[in-house]
């Protein structure tokens, strides 16, 4: 199995910063995308940031030029910069990892329990 574990939500107010991060641990054997989503109350889970396998990174909109991801390979860690916070930020982020569990290419696909984040105005 493997599990995600997230980090660094909390309380800040409307132009703060928060670090985020996320740490993979278990049956891994390669891993490949780790990304950010988030989900605010009556709303779908939304894509937020993701980085590949060899750095390349993609961002949503709502939060481009705000938001940094990045990745520690040693670590199996993947971490989300945030800055310049706005209050349609505050939600549930997620941790995402896919990989392989294994040398014969079984993938996985695992997801955090979430941090909060709410940015007040």
């Amino acid at each position: 199995q493997v599990q995600l574990v997230e980090s660094g939500g909390g309380l800040v107010q409307a132009g703060g910063s928060l670090r985020l991060s996320c740490t993979a641990s278990g049956s891994i054997y390669r891993l490949d995308a780790m990304g950010w989503y988030r989900q605010a109350p009556g709303k779908q889970r939304e894509f937020i940031a993701r980085i590949s396998s060899s750095d390349r990174m993609d961002y949503a909109d709502s939060v481009k030029g705000r938001f940094t991801i990045s990745r520690d390979k040693a670590k199996n860690a993947v971490y989300l910069q945030m800055n310049s916070l706005k209050p349609e930020d505050t939600a549930v982020y997620y941790c995402n990892a896919n990989g392989h569990i294994d040398r014969f290419a079984r993938p996985f696909n695992s997801w955090g329990q979430g941090t909060q984040v709410t940015v007040s105005s």
